[in-house]
C-alpha cells in the first residue's frame, strides 16, 4: 500500500489553485468538472501521481466556505531554506501564520502558512 492523495474541500478553486501552483511551487495535475454533481476536482503536486502523494482539491460549486473544525492538523512540506520561502511566500500576499524558529521543546527549525480557505501548512526547513 501507499498513500495516494489527501482531499481539501475549497471555496474557490482558483484562489487554492493560485495559493497551491504559484505560492507553494506545486504543478496543477489534472482536473476534472462533474456538473451532475455539481462539483470539480482537481490534483496538485510535486510530481506524478504514480510516485508521489498529492493533494486533491474538491471545489463544491454551490459552497463557498467550509468550518474546518478542531479534528485537523495540517500538511506539512520540507523546504531547503524556510526563512527564503517564507520571505517569498509574504512578498506575494500569502499568510504566514508563524514565523520560522525552532519547534517548542525541541531543535527543528519549522514555519506555519495558512491557505486561502484556512488550512494550515507546516513548513519543515530540511537537514542539511
Amino acid at each position: 500500500m501507499r498513500m495516494l492523495h489527501t482531499m481539501l474541500r475549497v471555496g474557490n478553486l482558483e484562489k487554492s489553485l493560485q495559493f497551491y501552483c504559484d505560492l507553494l511551487g506545486m504543478t496543477k495535475l489534472r482536473q476534472k468538472d462533474y456538473p451532475d454533481g455539481k462539483f470539480t476536482l482537481a490534483f496538485v503536486g510535486y510530481g506524478d501521481e504514480t510516485d508521489n502523494t498529492v493533494i486533491e482539491l474538491t471545489h463544491n460549486w454551490e459552497t463557498e466556505r467550509y468550518e474546518i473544525g478542531d479534528g485537523y492538523g495540517h500538511i506539512a512540506l520540507g523546504v531547503d531554506d524556510i526563512y527564503g520561502t517564507c520571505d517569498r511566500i509574504k512578498a506575494q500576499g500569502g499568510n504566514v501564520s508563524r514565523e520560522p524558529g525552532p519547534m517548542k521543546h525541541g531543535t527543528t527549525v519549522i514555519a506555519f502558512i495558512t491557505d486561502p480557505d484556512g488550512y494550515k501548512i507546516e513548513l519543515i526547513q530540511a537537514k542539511g
